[in-house]
């Protein structure tokens, strides 16, 4: 009886075995991704919105030479063309005072050197005009929490705030030229509903002060243009709109904000579930749709601030790539321009930044060291401008002047654990044989994290090793490979970006 009991268990253990090895081989068989392009498919424009402007912390940080080292290295591999940065006419740029009579006194010395420091290095503004010089202030002790103090009082006098921004208009159009200036973004404020702006009631005390404005800079000229709600969250847009067409006041774009990890309460009004990693392209095109049914619905949409979610440890890791290709993909077509905050860590809204990787948003560290998103924006800017479809959410793909070009990702949200991707492409129009190169920034490339913890975590890390860890993170020769029949197969480890090159 115990044999015939043994005989039958051990053929029993048998089946079992032989079903967790079918079940095993199938999964691994169903983990792969297929994916086929076809080089010959119809495309669509595929302009590259998400690199052409950025966002930095305030105005008087651009004078610094960090500061702009960090922008020089960031253009040089994205060829961005806009920074947005806060506090234009903060005190501590000195462009508004008052003499003993209460007479207003203008000085725009720190003005032009902040912007002629931009175009020096190819780089136009985006001029948020903000905020309040205190001597204008309706209250000079409204002072914002951020450790440079900026005031968010509405004016004391609207006839002081027109002859500030009309002084201030006209000196750009004398100094620049109306060609130059014209081919700028004035943004009438920032998140005005939020505590950026305390005015009463908020909205309607935020619509007076874009009305002036707006009158303001197009008495100087009507070709500067002039935009907002510049909000927090998506919201205001439509209001906005109905407004300003009410009230025949000039919009020339329309610009809000929405970060991954806004809730989508804040975002959407809602209770329903969305994921962080669908935020902000739902945000998006739900203010798209406020646009289309306003009666200017041909205005141009920026997305004037914008990162991916997580704790601000996430930002400085290799997460960052594929949420930020992800968010690419979804939000095409839909947003003329989408400003990353920030390309840079020269960056003080709680202080002086105490240590290279502390979490801030900027693409370099403290010193100008290059973060794993720093190496994914430069991936990317190797897209083509056409894309072709794909039904993959883990893939863009594009035509460029020499064949294609492809992001493949494998996302792998904060705080969750995941594991490698396979992927197969299946590439249709192209040689069989055709040539392939191959980047990636993963856990081994591009990823300076390691490095730096090797190096014993420097506060303040000297001109050389910084230097070291550039050098040791920069890009190599890519991986040289054939299609083997039109197929390549790819191996994404949890939060790896690559870009597929393919000769045509």
């Amino acid at each position: 009886m115990k044999t015939s009991l043994y005989r039958v268990s051990s053929a029993v253990c048998r089946v079992l075995l032989l079903c967790l090895m079918v079940a095993f081989v199938g999964h691994r068989a169903e983990a792969q991704e297929h994916v086929e392009i076809d080089a010959k498919a119809a495309t669509t424009p595929f302009p590259h919105f998400w690199e052409e402007m950025f966002g930095s912390g305030r105005a008087i940080l651009t004078l610094r030479e960090s500061y702009r080292d960090d922008l020089r290295a960031v253009k040089q591999v994205t060829g961005f063309r806009y920074v947005r940065f806060h506090a234009i006419l903060h005190d501590e740029v000195g462009v508004y005072t008052e003499d003993e009579h209460g007479n207003p006194v203008y000085n725009f010395s720190y003005v032009d050197q902040i912007y002629d420091g931009l175009l020096k290095n190819g780089v136009r503004p985006v001029v948020e005009i903000s905020f309040m010089p205190k001597k204008l202030a309706f209250n000079p002790d409204d002072l914002h929490p951020f450790w440079y103090k900026q005031n968010v009082s509405p004016p004391k006098s609207w006839e002081k705030w027109d002859g500030l921004m009309t002084h201030f208009a006209q000196h750009l159009v004398d100094r620049y030229g109306i060609d130059e200036v014209s081919q700028w973004y004035f943004e009438v404020w920032n998140e005005p509903n939020i505590d950026f702006w305390n005015g009463v009631p908020k909205q309607r005390s935020y619509f007076e002060l874009y009305d002036h404005t707006a009158h303001d800079l197009k008495a100087v000229s009507p070709k500067i243009r002039v935009g907002g709600p510049a909000t927090a969250a998506a919201a205001w847009v439509d209001d906005f709109l109905k407004h300003a067409a009410k009230n025949h006041v000039p919009v020339d774009f329309v610009t809000s904000h929405g970060y991954a990890d806004d809730t989508v309460e804040d975002l959407f009004g809602t209770d329903e579930t969305i994921s962080m990693d669908d935020r902000v392209c739902r945000a998006i095109d739900k203010v798209r749709k406020q646009i289309d049914a306003s009666p200017t619905p041909h205005i141009p949409l920026f997305w004037t601030e914008w990162n991916v979610q997580g704790n601000h440890e996430s930002r400085d890791t290799t997460f960052v790539g594929p949420g930020l290709a992800n968010t690419v993909r979804q939000c095409d077509g839909k947003v003329q321009e989408m400003s990353f905050w920030t390309f840079s860590d020269v960056f003080e809204e709680g202080g002086p930044v105490p240590q290279p990787f502390a979490g801030q948003f900027g693409l370099r560290a403290k010193g100008g060291i290059n973060k794993p998103s720093y190496y994914d924006f430069a991936l990317l800017h190797h897209l083509g401008d056409q894309r072709i479809a794909s039904a993959s959410p883990n893939v863009i793909a594009t035509k460029t002047a020499h064949g294609l070009a492809i992001a493949a990702w494998n996302l792998v949200d904060p705080g969750e654990s995941g594991s490698a991707h396979p992927m197969e492409l299946e590439v249709h129009g192209v040689a069989a044989n055709a040539k392939v190169a191959v980047q990636r920034v993963d856990d081994t490339h591009g990823n300076v994290l390691p490095r730096y913890a090797a190096m014993g975590k420097p506060l303040d890390p000297t001109a050389a090793q910084v230097e070291q860890l550039n050098h040791e993170t920069a890009f190599g020769e890519p991986e040289h490979t054939t299609l083997h029949g039109g197929r390549l197969t790819l191996e994404l480890g949890p939060n790896a970006l690559v870009l597929v090159t393919i000769a045509q």
